[in-house]
């Protein structure tokens, strides 16, 4: 599997035949209800600045700290399968297996299934989420591990933060050794994105 196919994945899954984002579809009826399980945002945090250029969200000196030297590859928010959750930002370390794709769920928000309810939602529906675990809160933000599997064992982690109680960010690091590599990775970006949205 290449980084980018890995990152790719990473981002969508197929139910029933149709693609859709697994960062946050819709469920079933319509937009997540109301869930006592779901943690709320403590101070939302305002990430439009970041939405034409969602590269710009991770600190260049956290990206030269984990070996990614060159330029992310920013994909506007879309109608496909892959651009449908907001607007991304990948990257890889060419020729080792190891990739980094941060996901601004704008787009997941625009259709009603936004923040960490809609990755709840989709847990409780088995839609498109079918692992889902509370991580240790970042930077006082609330996070979740999340994915079709839990592929953490094998180097890969998936996070998602809520920064409102509609609007999540996701990161997703592919290729590492396992989960003490691949969540710190993801873990500390989170925390530099988290700083850089407040503007520290």
């Amino acid at each position: 599997m290449t980084v980018s196919a890995g990152l790719a994945t990473a981002c969508t899954t197929t139910t029933e035949g149709t693609a859709s984002p697994s960062t946050a579809g819709s469920s079933a009826t319509g937009a997540p209800s109301a869930d006592p399980e779901v943690p709320k945002v403590p101070a939302p945090l305002d990430a439009s600045k970041y939405v034409g250029d969602t590269c710009a969200i991770v600190p260049k000196d956290v990206l030269t700290s984990l070996r990614y030297t060159d330029p992310g590859v920013y994909q506007a928010k879309g109608d496909t399968p892959f651009t449908k959750a907001g607007p991304s930002c990948a990257w890889k370390l060419r020729g080792e297996g190891i990739g980094l794709l941060v996901t601004l769920g704008t787009g997941n928000r625009d259709r009603g299934a936004g923040g960490l309810a809609g990755l709840y939602a989709g847990y409780r529906n088995k839609t498109y989420v079918r692992f889902l675990e509370r991580a240790p809160d970042v930077e006082g933000y609330p996070v979740v591990y999340w994915g079709i599997v839990d592929e953490r064992p094998k180097g890969s982690c998936g996070l998602d933060v809520g920064i409102a109680d509609d609007l999540t960010f996701d990161v997703y690091a592919q290729g590492y050794q396992g989960p003490d590599d691949s969540c710190g990775v993801a873990t500390q970006v989170a925390s530099s994105i988290i700083k850089t949205l407040k503007g520290a």
